[in-house]
Parts: structure tokens; sequence; C-alpha cells
């Protein structure tokens, strides 16, 4: 089925978005900013007592910094280099927290110098570092989720410990002189499913409970992370109904002693901001029988869509041609046989598609820009605009 603006879209939203792409040469991303304080607005009415935390590696460009800066957003940094550019925009350090487990001593004092306080961690070296490199400061400690089998993009494994590891290094960080503030989870960015959230909750809440009860360690505070969906191919539900079901979980199992929660949206906030725009560059069929086309346009795997790797992220894919409809595999310019996007999952778009049209990639606001490649057949890094 083609893919129709208003699915996505306000007609005027995207009239503006395509007024301004019309006369500029693909490939290119544009980032209605409007959208992202509709968005960030929409999260904290719906999470009135949460604090959010914008995972800065979903889109740092400055336009979007300082947007969210100015509505009061916090920070969660994965780099020294993300602090920099963040406190460049007058963020202090309160408004920050070092969530990447894996980090180097030198990094750890780095932030610690700067004035941040509030770590993440999963491990027992990383939490030694953090006690030597940044000593007195706030800890949470991220563990592992089931709920990353059902998300488009997992998150697990690499990241996080099982819980009865993360009552011993909320142990040993009271030891260390740290303070064990809270715990930390991540079901899995692009998650669909909001039983995922309430298997993690209950799992946070035992950890909590034996923590107090057998140890005297209260801790304060729950990291749900990221995980809410962008509007992609598949169907989600609204935010709001994730929203309504989260806070029940939270009142089912936290009720009078709810602890500070945080959130650290990323791809929810931003990803339906953006349209990047590419053209078509060359539409062949391999043998004359073939029943599919390959559609090569000038943005691929290595130039902002390398959330399309296993074809994880299905993003909608609009053209302006109408007419009867062919399945498509489509795949980037460069010279690298991975350079993909869809083969296995084909899209559907007109038989009368020429090279030189037009392909419009909703969706695309957050992991693309950042993911783009320096210098892969000599291409430049995508290109962005920000309304």
């Amino acid at each position: 089925m083609a893919v129709k603006i208003e699915d996505y879209y306000r007609p005027e939203i995207f009239g503006k978005i395509k007024h301004f792409a019309d006369d500029k040469e693909t490939p290119f991303l544009v980032v209605d900013t409007s959208l992202i304080a509709q968005s960030y607005d929409e999260l904290t009415g719906f999470f009135p007592s949460s604090k959010i935390y914008y995972a800065v590696k979903a889109n740092p460009a400055p336009e979007i910094l300082s947007l969210l800066r100015d509505r009061g957003s916090n920070f969660d940094i994965a780099s020294r280099y993300e602090l920099d550019k963040v406190m460049s925009f007058g963020v202090s350090a309160d408004r920050v927290s070092y969530g990447n487990t894996i980090k180097k001593s030198a990094d750890i004092r780095y932030f610690f110098e700067k004035g941040v306080r509030m770590f993440a961690t999963d491990s027992e070296a990383d939490l030694r570092n953090i006690a030597q490199a940044a000593p007195g400061s706030k800890v949470y400690v991220r563990i592992l989720t089931e709920g990353n089998l059902t998300a488009d993009w997992p998150l697990s494994r690499k990241f996080g410990c099982q819980p009865d590891m993360a009552m011993d290094l909320m142990i040993m960080a009271r030891d260390l002189g740290l303070i064990p503030y809270g715990v930390s989870f991540h079901v899995g960015s692009q998650q669909r499913e909001i039983g995922a959230w309430d298997a993690a909750i209950a799992k946070v809440k035992v950890i909590f409970e034996r923590l107090k009860e057998e140890d005297g360690i209260e801790l304060k505070m729950i990291n749900m992370g990221g995980g809410f969906p962008a509007r992609y191919i598949s169907k989600t539900n609204n935010l709001e109904t994730y929203a309504s079901e989260i806070r029940r979980f939270l009142e089912e199992d936290f009720g009078d002693n709810m602890p500070e929660i945080i959130l650290e949206p990323g791809r929810s906030l931003i990803g339906n901001s953006g349209v990047l725009v590419s053209e078509v560059v060359l539409i062949s069929r391999k043998t004359r029988t073939a029943l599919n086309r390959w559609v090569y346009t000038d943005v691929g795997k290595f130039s902002g869509l390398i959330e399309t790797l296993d074809e994880s992220i299905k993003y909608p894919v609009y053209t302006e041609k109408k007419g009867e409809m062919e399945d498509c595999i489509i795949a980037g310019p460069t010279c690298d046989s991975a350079d993909i996007m869809y083969e296995n999952y084909k899209y559907p778009l007109p038989l009368n598609l020429a090279i030189g049209d037009r392909l419009y990639w909703f969706s695309t606001g957050a992991y693309t820009t950042t993911y783009s490649a320096i210098e892969f057949n000599g291409f430049p890094p995508l290109k962005s605009y920000y309304l």
C-alpha cells in the first residue's frame, strides 16, 4: 500500500517542508522543530511527575539542544564530546546524566570535574572506576530486560546486568562511598509491546524491596530509558496509551512510595519531526523476467539509514508519483553490497517512478545525521536543515 502524507503529517506541515526542500540538492534531512516542541509538551503532559533526559545521541543539532534546553529538559550524555556540546549551550551539570556504562576512567574524571554527579553502571570494574574518579557521586545500575526481544531496534546484551548482580553493585557502591541511587532499564528502541515495561518495572520493584529489607539501602530513582516508538510503517499505540499503562504499572508496584522517575526519550521525541529527501539514481531489473525492480537512491545505509540494518526500522517512503504499484527492492548508491535497505521486505512504488524522481523518507529526525559516514566513497555527510 502506498504511503499517504496524512497518516504521518498534517498537510500544511509536509507542505512547508516540501516547499523548503524543492530547490535543494539531495540527499538531505529537513526537521520541523515545531513538531519536537509539540512532542516534548505531550511527553511532559503524559508524565507530569517525571524528569526528561533527552538522549543526545539521537540528534545533537544545536537547534534541537537549544529548544529542549529552553523547555527545561535534562540531557542523557554518552561521551565527553556530547557533554562539551551540551554545556556550550549553557546547560548546567545538574541537568546531565552520564548514561553510558562503557567509559574510560579519564572520561569519568572529566565529567566529575565539570560538575556531573550522576553516573550509570552495570559492572564491578566500572563502578570501581567511578568510585575513584567521581567520589561521592550518585550511581544507578542498569539491568537486563527481556523486552528487547520485541523491540524493532534491540538494546540488550551489550548493556545491563542481571538483577542479582545489580543488587551486589548497589551494595558495593555504598561500601565504596558512592550513593546507590537507583535502577535503570531500557526495553529496546522502537518498542511496541506495552507489556515490556510492566515486566521491567516488576524486576525493579524486587530490587528496591530486597535492598531495603536485607541491606538497608533505600533507592530513590527509576530510570526507564527510552523505547517509546516513532511513527514508522508498523502500527503502534499512541503515546497517551503507553503513558497511561506505564503509570498504572508504576502505581500498582510502588503506590504511595513512588520513586523519582526519569525518562530518556530520543527517537519518540524527534523522530517524527524529520523528512529525509532523496533522489532516484537508477532503476533496473536483474533479469528480463524479474518480478521486482531495484530502485537505487542517493541515500543509503552509510549516509544516514543504518537503522535499516537487518531491515529493522521500516521508514515510510513517499513519492508524488501515482498509479499502478509494484513491489521494489530499495538500495543505496555506494559500491558496498551491504548498502541495501530493503530486500526481503518489498516496498510498493509506482511503475512510472523514474530516475530523478524524489523519495521522501518520513520520521527520519532521529539516528540519521549522527549515523552518516564522513567520506565513504567520497560522499559527504548527510546535510540537514532545521525549520
